[in-house]
């Protein structure tokens, strides 16, 4: 699934159109029926900004279109003109000069209000790592502290790579409470994704090299451990971790 430093780099792709006129289309059935296309028809792309896990696109009138990529969406931009599509994407976005397609929704839709419920984005200018640490002592300590790190309610843009990575950076366990870990443990690993999140999305592609990611049964690269895996929260999302010497479990 896409994380937040992958949405931040799609919106730099799609700078280009902003402040153009959209001509917008919906060659996809599953497109069409979500309405985006005839909404947006002629409308002014005023900002195109990631938010979290969310891609929202404004455009004059007060109309903003979210996109959400889940596992399977993608977005692509090039110049006008080039060869014709091979497929059929979700939303075509035309100007003068440029196309920009988005494929395989699966969240495609005029904003109902839900991206105003996002907690502070990690990347975004206006947010500090003070900030971020705040909100996650708002959850209820008894939370396990990777299934918070993934709430976008809390803090928008983690998902599964970043949270493993940034947990074992701060030598902390998905599986500890939130009200048993200290805040220096907490402004480590949020400022340690932080950096390596803006530094990926400067480098367009480029991330830090894993230690417990998908690295179940291999040793970790700090104590020779055999990293484990487990199902974490009501969506039992994978958690990597290094049960040695990252405390909590």
């Amino acid at each position: 699934m896409p994380e937040g430093d992958a949405l931040h780099r799609i919106a730099a792709r799609l700078q280009p159109l902003v402040g153009e006129r959209i001509e917008a289309s919906s060659p996809s059935p599953q497109g069409l029926v979500t309405g985006v296309a005839r909404a947006i028809d002629g409308r002014l792309l005023e900002s195109v900004e990631a938010v979290g896990k969310n891609l929202l696109l404004r455009f004059e009138g007060g109309l903003t279109v979210r996109s959400h990529l889940r596992m399977n969406g993608r977005w692509t931009v090039r110049r006008r003109g080039a060869a014709p599509w091979r497929g059929r994407p979700w939303l075509l976005l035309r100007t003068t000069g440029w196309e920009a397609a988005q494929w395989n929704g699966p969240v495609l839709r005029v904003d109902d209000g839900r991206a105003r419920r996002l907690g502070p984005d990690l990347l975004a200018d206006g947010t500090t790592v003070d900030d971020v640490v705040a909100h996650v002592r708002s959850a209820c300590p008894d939370r396990l502290l990777g299934d918070v790190l993934v709430d976008q309610r809390v803090v928008a843009g983690i998902g599964n790579m970043w949270l493993a990575e940034l947990l074992w950076r701060a030598r902390v366990s998905p599986w500890l409470p939130v009200g048993d870990a200290t805040d220096a443990e907490l402004e480590v690993a949020l400022g340690w994704a932080r950096d390596a999140m803006r530094e990926a999305v400067a480098k367009r592609a480029a991330r830090p090299t894993r230690a417990v990611y998908r690295r179940a049964g291999r040793p970790c690269r700090r104590c020779g451990a055999p990293i484990r895996s487990r199902g974490l929260g009501e969506l039992n999302r994978t958690a990597y971790w290094c049960e040695r010497c990252q405390r909590g479990l």
